[in-house]
């Protein structure tokens, strides 16, 4: 469990591939903390811990992973957004984000507003009902509200701390990022939809 709070940016080093799995080697300032067996949210993906050895750590992503995410994208040298799980000791910031990608989605206009950025993203109309004005979602794992929504597109404003602290700074149009819907609204349509189906 995460909260789409970013903690650090990492590289990735090295990037192998064994059968429809892909294994990749992270550099990051995170790896003396970590252990194996530990998750840690990539680019909002949750990933097991498999290896760390001094700066660097290995990960592997199975091919539903693969599927559903940017991450059969990622090259050596990408920047990627870390999280480590979330500490039930403190205060939750963010939302609640579970490192279960729903999709991609695509960036269509990046736009400097004021010092600020905003973003805008095409995306699936079969997510629709998951995305609300002022609605909170998960974009490479950071938190995000989002508005001037559409049946397949959507906004998100950018504050220069986040921009800069993230891989926000490296988006261009074009480019897929992952991202998880809200995990309240995901129950609640399920609920209804389960019972719309009853009747």
């Amino acid at each position: 469990m995460f909260t789409g709070i970013i903690e650090s940016t990492a590289l990735v080093y090295k990037v192998t591939e064994s059968g429809t799995n892909r294994t990749l080697i992270i550099e990051s300032e995170l790896a003396k903390d970590l252990k194996v067996d530990q998750s840690l949210a990539h680019n909002g993906v949750c990933l097991t811990v498999e290896k760390v050895e001094n700066n660097r750590y290995q990960v592997t992503a199975v091919n539903e992973t693969l599927k559903k995410t940017t991450m059969s994208r990622w090259k050596e040298g990408e920047l990627i957004n870390l999280e480590r799980s979330l500490q039930w000791n403190g205060r939750i910031d963010g939302h609640i984000v579970q490192g279960h990608v729903d999709s991609i989605a695509i960036c269509t206009n990046i736009q400097e507003v004021g010092g600020s950025w905003q973003f805008r993203f095409d995306y699936s109309p079969e997510f629709a009902p998951f995305v609300i004005e002022k609605g909170s979602i998960s974009l490479d794992g950071i938190s995000l509200t989002v508005f001037d929504v559409s049946e397949s597109s959507f906004t998100v404003a950018v504050i220069p701390y986040t921009f800069h602290h993230t891989n926000m700074q490296m988006l261009q149009t074009g480019k897929a990022v992952n991202i998880e819907f809200d995990m309240i609204g995901k129950y609640v349509n399920r609920v209804l939809s389960v019972k719309a189906n009853t009747k």
